[in-house]
């Protein structure tokens, strides 16, 4: 609260398409060796043991439970720890700690490497300690594996992933739960052609993320219930944070498609006053309601928030009956351009140092 107030007293510059040229991460850490690069982008077959750690759920590995192989990894490195995790399911709640920096987990497959647990917060954890995979390490990776909360839609707040981890990126990976399914805490996080699937407020949190050419799948909600994608808790203006969805694919499961009609679906709501979150360059299916955004509590952040949308298509994606608040716009190409990868998490920065495909622009 002092830092922010603090912000809250500084001049802020004009914004411009290029946006603001003088930020700059402090205390990079030491990318990628020649060799861990090879590493990231080869197939699994052709990983060489000596230069990973392996996770094997039948005992052929270094280790049988990611948990061990996270302990196992040094402190505070700024090398990667390359983790191979082999076909199989996890069934663990693996935690990498602020520590445990630069960790990689490589899976085989989204459909083969599977992490599952099933806290929520009707069983007794916090929203916050619900995670299947909870990430605080700077500078973590994930590729080819799924993330599950199994809890079920009845058992409400039930987290799959929860990042509060700077210069984090997912590519090819699978999120799956119901109600908050991926929690971006906080921080600068990337995702790739990752397949997220949720039901209320699935994607939440406070990071600066970006999501690239992923599929973000509605699920069927109990009865009574409405599927909400996002909610997006910025509570000041002076946050550089945000959900930025670009050049993704917005679905529903095939039972919600066929029954989209007794439930209403929408792209978001402001979880705090100054909600932030933009559709950029999406495909938006038609179960998606005409209004495209909700409310969270009478006319909380409705002036205040900032929610966008440009460029998108698909049956879902007219803005003609749009919400008329205040804070939500047709965004032009200057304004959607400041929610880009160069822009936004400032990408070009860290993004090539892991290997992980990314567009930078509009």
């Amino acid at each position: 609260m002092h830092v922010s107030n603090s912000l809250s007293m500084l001049s802020r510059p004009p914004s411009s398409k290029k946006g603001n040229k003088n930020r700059r991460l402090l205390g990079l850490p030491q990318w990628l060796s020649r060799k861990d690069r090879r590493i990231l982008q080869t197939s699994a077959e052709e990983y060489d043991p000596t230069e990973v750690l392996t996770v094997a759920a039948d005992g052929t590995g270094n280790f049988t439970t990611i948990t061990d192989a996270v302990n196992f990894a040094p402190n505070n490195s700024y090398d990667r720890t390359i983790i191979y995790v082999k076909e199989g399911v996890y069934e663990e709640n693996v935690e990498i700690p602020s520590y445990k920096t630069n960790i990689v987990l490589l899976g085989d497959g989204s459909d083969l490497t599977v992490i599952t647990g099933n806290r929520s917060v009707v069983d007794g954890w916090t929203t916050f300690r619900s995670a299947t995979l909870a990430v605080s390490g700077e500078g973590f990776l994930a590729r080819d594996l799924t993330v599950e909360n199994r809890a079920g839609p009845e058992k409400h707040q039930a987290v799959a992933i929860r990042v509060n981890a700077d210069l984090t990126a997912m590519f090819r990976c699978s999120i799956y739960g119901f109600q908050d399914t991926l929690y971006v805490h906080s921080f600068r996080q990337f995702y790739r052609e990752c397949d997220i699937y949720g039901t209320i407020d699935y994607i939440f949190g406070n990071a600066a993320v970006v999501f690239q050419a992923s599929n973000i799948v509605s699920r069927m909600p109990m009865p009574g219930q409405f599927t909400v994608i996002t909610a997006q808790s910025r509570d000041t203006p002076d946050e550089d944070t945000g959900i930025s969805i670009q050049n993704c694919s917005i679905l529903a499961t095939d039972d919600l498609h066929t029954n989209s009609s007794s439930f209403k679906n929408y792209l978001g709501r402001p979880w705090r006053e100054y909600s932030r979150t933009v559709f950029l360059e999406s495909y938006i299916d038609h179960f998606i309601d005409p209004t495209g955004w909700t409310e969270w509590s009478g006319d909380q952040g409705l002036d205040t928030l900032y929610y966008g949308e440009y460029n998108n298509y698909g049956p879902g994606s007219g803005t003609e009956n749009r919400v008329t608040w205040p804070g939500y716009q047709v965004m032009d190409y200057d304004a959607a351009y400041n929610f880009t990868v160069s822009e936004f998490i400032t990408g070009e920065e860290w993004l090539d140092s892991t290997a992980f495909p990314y567009d930078d622009g509009i």
